[in-house]
This record gives structure tokens, C-alpha cells and sequence, in this order.
């Protein structure tokens, strides 16, 4: 059954990524308190992996290259997918370019854009509620 619901949850969350849709992502500030915000995910490997887009220099790469734990929640009525690791700021042009949407225009110039890199999260723990059945553990 815990298979189950990671695969499903790995659907949800592919399901829930690119342009219009919008997950909550936590990182630990500056002053180390946790801060929440939402995101678009850009792209996923069922709940191992998700990449995220955002700008070099700002709030969030700050965050990270501070402290580089994170979680990320996906929820509806239905499901609550929790996902807890670590978070790493990629500036290679290839997968910047994989990992663009065209809502990414509203912020950037195109993939070439040098304020413009991707975040992949890890995960190393989740906590999944997923068509009513529960799972948890570590990756």
C-alpha cells in the first residue's frame, strides 16, 4: 500500500506542475526561522525529485545558500503531500533550459537569462495523505 500512495502522490505532483499551478515551498530566513511561500514547480520524478524556477540573488537563493533544508507541500482537499530535504541552485544552461515554461517570460528574459536558475529539491523524508490512505518514511 505505501507503494500506492507514493505513486500516486508522484502523479499529483506531475499533475501539479508548470505554468497556472502553484505549491508551497519552506526554507529556513537568515535570522533561522522557517518562511513559507508558494511556487511553481516546474518539473518532477515522482516525489524523489521536483526542479522549481527562480532568480539568482533573490530572497529564496539567499535562503539557500544559507541553509539548505527545505520542505514542500502539495494539498487539496484530497490529498497532503509533504515532502521534507535539501535543496540545491543549479546554474547549468542545459538544465535550464529543460526545466523553462513559458510563464517563465513574465520573469526573464528566455533560458540564456543570467539572473534565471533552477532549484532541485531532494527529498529525504515525506509524509503523505493521498486519496484518504496515509504514508511516511524516508528516501
Amino acid at each position: 500500500m505505501i507503494q500506492e500512495v507514493i505513486k500516486r502522490a508522484g502523479e499529483i505532483i506531475k499533475k501539479n506542475s508548470g505554468e497556472g499551478t502553484y505549491c508551497s515551498i519552506s526554507l529556513i530566513d537568515l535570522d533561522g526561522y522557517p518562511t513559507t511561500s508558494t511556487i511553481t514547480a516546474s518539473q518532477s520524478d515522482g516525489i524523489n525529485w521536483i526542479t522549481f524556477c527562480t532568480g539568482l540573488g533573490g530572497t529564496r537563493t539567499n535562503r539557500i545558500d544559507n541553509c539548505n533544508r527545505a520542505s514542500i507541500c502539495f494539498n487539496a482537499d484530497d490529498y497532503n503531500i509533504t515532502l521534507v530535504g535539501t535543496m540545491e541552485i543549479i546554474t547549468d544552461s542545459d538544465v535550464r533550459k529543460e526545466m523553462w515554461y513559458n510563464g517563465l517570460y513574465n520573469h526573464f528574459s528566455g533560458p540564456e537569462d543570467p539572473n534565471y536558475c533552477v532549484l532541485r529539491f531532494i527529498t529525504k523524508r515525506y509524509n503523505l495523505l493521498v486519496d484518504w490512505k496515509e504514508a511516511s518514511g524516508n528516501l
